[in-house]
């Protein structure tokens, strides 16, 4: 029987994968790092529910063998468990972590390009100008 969250785990994958490259596409370094986050937390919530099915399979096998074989198992049961799930904290904390270092750096950057602007304002809008000329020209001959 397939665990609930081996199916959650990989629809969150999914779901982050799609997200992660949206955030690519249109540029957006919060969409991408966020898709990453819940990609790297689906596939351990995937990883973990297959990690619970095995070991129902090999509990489930091994309850037979008798108390001592039982009581075995679901000690590695919890051992398992615990680290998957500790697997599973490390991962989300990591991407987390990711997420709040995008933001800093683009926090950093939005205010040094302020500052550039305020120091060399003209520079600033003829730079604007030569990309807002480049796009157009890119629009223009592509139709």
């Amino acid at each position: 029987m397939v665990d609930t969250d081996s199916v959650t785990g990989t629809a969150k994958e999914l779901a982050g994968k799609v997200r992660g490259a949206v955030g690519d596409l249109i540029g957006s370094d919060r969409d991408s790092v966020e898709g990453r986050a819940r990609q790297v937390q689906g596939t351990a919530e995937r990883a973990y529910g297959e990690g619970k099915d095995a070991l129902r399979e090999t509990a489930d096998r091994v309850a037979d063998a008798g108390a001592d074989a039982r009581d075995n198992a679901g000690r590695y049961y919890a051992r398992a468990e615990e680290s998957v799930r500790n697997a599973a904290d490390e991962a989300y904390h990591f991407a987390e972590d990711a997420y709040d270092d995008g933001g800093r750096y683009l926090s950093e950057g939005r205010r040094a390009i302020a500052q550039q602007v305020e120091e060399s304002p003209l520079a600033a809008l003829l730079i604007a100008g030569a990309v807002g000329l480049g796009i157009g020209l890119l629009i223009n001959t592509r139709r």
